[in-house]
């Protein structure tokens, strides 16, 4: 074997065995069955080189990037790749020159792919969506983040979306099994011995990821000393030590869903919303005061007169967080969410604030009764500001009177429910009504 030829075989080994191992066809791509499985529209699309312009939203490692790769191998335009990061108006603006190029001289179409699309800020988003609703180019992009948090409205109404779902421990496994058995792309030039121990270990830690799972597996592999006969033997020790816990991201998009799930939980589980609150604490790193804050808004929308001690639990919590800060603070505010979760529920402040402005938005005007209006002053009698009743001269410290405007004078809005301390509320309300009105 010559210099040249041993340099033409070595040359792909040197770049990282996931970026080897990418699929180059629909048929090699692993996972997401659900939108490129047989006869599945995108699969269609993309084998009949008829891609539109589309979303690919998912988790990191499912394999967004590598759909791209397939669809660049497939089609018979221009393919470009941009990432967002990096990206300026000007690359985008020289983007959409070339294509309209393309498109009139050559007929040929363009079709542009946008890496981690979500940093790529408004402005940039702007200058792209002229062309991609003339037609001149045909917009793929990918993200980890909600798109409808990141991704300009116009444009992503003017792209079909897919949801990528994360892979699995067993695609994981799949994925570096090829790997080890393929002898030009993958490892399996080398003499290795994988422990299957060692395999699960490395796949479940990747958690879905394959890129993970195959740059680990990677590291295993060129890392390992080699035996007497020149195999080399990955065991489950050394599979630990080549790859760690991943650690969790906190985008915009996973800070709004743990968010909205402490909420949801502190209405109906004690250990669900004491979960979220401290993995996004601990494990995502969220400010504990904007857990605070919601609770403390739950307290009144979902609890209320219910129980008004989860208001003065959920404030006291604010308060010890501010003089005392974290983690010490953890425990008072565990607390509070504990408190508010056991609590009985009741919504009716909600429903109340509703009602209430429901009316108000049908009511042209409203007139203050003549007697609930103040008569602290010299002449107020000559203009007939007189009429009110002290309920506190009368017994039970009630007398029935109007309070509201004539137009909605027989308008009831609050009902206290059963729960808690609002029952009594609701037995009261029930006493003064059979008195007359409110």
């Amino acid at each position: 074997m010559d210099l040249f030829s041993y340099q033409t075989e070595a040359e792909p080994r040197r770049r990282l065995l996931a970026d080897r191992m990418r699929p180059e066809t629909l048929e090699e791509y692993i996972g997401q069955e659900h939108i490129v499985g047989p006869g599945k529209l995108l699969r269609r699309a993309i084998e009949g080189d008829a891609v539109t312009s589309i979303v690919l939203f998912g988790p990191p490692g499912c394999g967004k990037t590598t759909l791209a790769h397939i669809i660049s191998k497939q089609t018979e335009g221009e393919f470009v790749r941009l990432n967002a990061v990096e990206a300026s108006v000007k690359d985008v603006r020289e983007v959409i020159e070339q294509a309209e190029n393309n498109k009139n001289m050559y007929g040929r179409k363009t079709i542009l792919f946008l890496d981690e699309v979500h940093r790529f800020n408004s402005a940039r988003q702007d200058a792209l969506l002229p062309a991609v609703e003339k037609g001149v180019i045909v917009f793929i992009g990918a993200t980890t983040e909600n798109p409808y948090h990141s991704i300009n409205g116009a444009l992503l109404s003017r792209s079909t979306l897919f949801r990528l779902q994360p892979l699995t421990k067993e695609h994981s496994l799949l994925a570096m099994r090829r790997a080890l058995a393929d002898p030009v792309k993958g490892l399996g030039f080398m003499k290795l011995k994988v422990d299957e121990d060692a395999l699960e270990h490395l796949a479940s830690m990747a958690n879905g990821d394959i890129r993970r799972a195959l740059t680990a597996l990677e590291l295993a592999a060129v890392t390992t000393p080699s035996e007497p006969d020149g195999s080399v033997r990955i065991t489950v020790e050394i599979a630990e030590e080549s790859i760690r816990q991943p650690s969790v991201q906190a985008d915009e998009s996973t800070q709004y869903d743990v968010l909205s799930a402490f909420h949801k939980s502190v209405r109906g589980s004690s250990d669900a919303a004491l979960f979220w609150f401290l993995y996004a604490v601990e494990k995502l790193g969220m400010d504990p005061m904007v857990f605070i804050r919601r609770l403390t808004v739950a307290c009144s929308e979902d609890i209320g007169l219910a129980n008004p001690q989860a208001m003065v639990q959920a404030v006291s919590a604010m308060e010890a967080y501010h003089r005392i800060g974290w983690p010490e603070a953890k425990y008072i505010i565990a607390q509070a969410i504990l408190f508010a979760v056991e609590s009985p529920k009741s919504n009716s402040i909600a429903v109340t604030i509703g009602r209430m402005m429901e009316t108000m938005d049908g009511l042209k005007s409203a007139e203050v009764p003549i007697h609930l209006r103040d008569a602290h002053y010299s002449g107020a009698k000559k203009l007939g500001h007189v009429g009110y009743l002290y309920p506190h001269d009368y017994p039970g410290h009630y007398v029935d009177q109007q309070y509201l405007p004539d137009a909605i004078r027989d308008q009831v809005f609050f009902e206290a429910s059963e729960q808690g301390m609002e029952d009594k509320m609701r037995q009261n309300q029930e006493r003064r009504r059979s008195k007359g009105k409110r």
